[in-house]
């Protein structure tokens, strides 16, 4: 059963710049910035203003109205996500084994609004008693996990993923790993978040890690640009619907692209920074490449981490070059945090998206507000404008603090191995 192929099957996505898959793709390709004023709470005295905000999501589309009031928005997200990506896949619960079904969906915070909601409610009230009921199961990070797999009644391996901004690129990974060593045939994952809360923000504002262009903020979130100051923060969720390649076939399914291979290493090094030299990058990429079984001149597009931070682009490019060679000045590179921000604990999974729905389409979204690059960043970070190209191998980068690194290599799927 080990070392069976691992196929996309099912997508879905709840974004700043749409709530659906194919609208998060179509406004990747516009361009479009999803980077607003925060309208979640009162920024007044916050250094930073502006995030990426999901807009027009209506959660009873999803959920049941009494329910709603009991689960936070990243969960919210996540159900919404999931059902999308089921749907998409047009898989038939009634003719799959739900025992082999499985669900791994993490969050790099998870229900942070609950709890400065509640942590509010207590320290005004003075009274324990006032804490919601709800308050721990809407809170807690695996609880995504749990929604959903109690929602399908998905009965395979489920569990949550908490890595910072690797999570759901770490959450991909395993339920690549779950179904390549036959313990699943079929694995929904992902991530969510939504992290636009006032504990969050101001946390992120202590750190100095959050951009203050209040009055530049449609122009904040530029990876690679000599001028960018900070990442911009933003919510939502991704859900990816991964199959074994002989059960997708055998009952038709529309299959987006392969996965076959993943690198995950550490940093070892700091709490935030990245090592200096990219090393754990550059293992995390040439190990996806080496398990894929392909050659480095076979990957043609590097969906980047692309933070938009002072360190992080100049030391993503310098791994991309360590790895690549003279090959990198080949590759198309982009950020679409450029147009999200940075979902934190669900990029990997929204970025997974954009990753494989390149190598479907053979174009590249574009790195948006990049007007001049940092001498440093020097490669083709597909500027302004999508990049029209043929994708036959592509790989997906997240770095989390922690020094947590994943790479996820997807390529053009043939029945073939070829």
């Amino acid at each position: 059963m080990k070392n069976r192929r691992v196929v996309i099957t099912g997508l879905g996505a709840v974004t700043p710049i749409g709530n659906t898959a194919n609208e998060f793709w179509n406004a990747l390709l516009k361009g479009e910035n999803g980077v607003e004023l925060i309208t979640k709470f009162d920024t007044t005295l916050f250094d930073t203003k502006f995030a990426a905000e999901v807009k027009n999501f209506d959660p009873l589309l999803y959920i049941d109205k009494k329910a709603v009031r009991r689960i936070d928005p990243f969960a919210q997200y996540a159900l919404a996500a999931a059902e999308q990506a089921i749907l998409d896949s047009q898989i038939n619960f009634e003719k799959t084994n739900l025992e082999r079904f499985g669900v791994v969906f993490g969050s790099g915070i998870g229900g942070i609004k609950t709890l400065t909601d509640q942590h509010f409610v207590y320290f005004t009230e003075r009274d324990p008693h006032k804490i919601s009921p709800f308050f721990v199961t809407m809170m807690i990070p695996d609880i995504a996990a749990g929604q959903i797999s109690i929602r399908f009644g998905l009965k395979g391996p489920n569990y949550a993923t908490t890595s910072a901004c690797a999570t759901s690129s770490h959450s991909i990974a395993d339920a690549f790993m779950l179904i390549e060593r036959g313990s699943a045939d079929v694995m929904l994952c992902g991530g969510s978040e939504a992290p636009v809360a006032e504990m969050a923000v101001g946390g992120f504002n202590a750190m100095r890690a959050l951009s203050t262009w209040n009055e530049r903020y449609k122009e904040a979130s530029r990876p690679f640009d000599k001028d960018r100051s900070g990442f911009v923060i933003g919510e939502g969720a991704g859900a990816l619907l991964l199959e074994d390649m002989e059960h997708a076939l055998s009952r038709g399914a529309n299959i987006y692209a392969e996965i076959v291979g993943i690198g995950l290493t550490a940093d070892a090094h700091h709490i935030t920074a990245p090592e200096p030299s990219g090393n754990g990058a550059v293992r995390a990429m040439s190990e996806a490449v080496r398990e894929s079984g392909l050659q480095f001149t076979d990957i043609d597009y590097i969906n980047a981490h692309g933070t938009s931070t002072p360190y992080n682009d100049v030391t993503e490019t310098k791994a991309i070059k360590a790895v690549f060679g003279d090959h990198a000045y080949n590759l198309v590179v982009s950020s679409v945090k450029s147009m999200t921000g940075h979902l934190l604990g669900a990029a990997g999974s929204i970025e997974a998206i954009a990753t494989v729905l390149s190598v479907k389409n053979d174009i590249i979204p574009p790195t948006i507000n990049l007007d001049e690059a940092d001498p440093e960043c020097d490669l083709n970070y597909s500027p302004k404008i999508p990049t029209k190209k043929v994708v036959g191998a592509a790989i997906s980068n997240t770095f989390g603090f922690g020094g947590h690194n994943a790479s996820l290599l997807f390529k053009k799927f043939t029945e073939s191995r070829d």
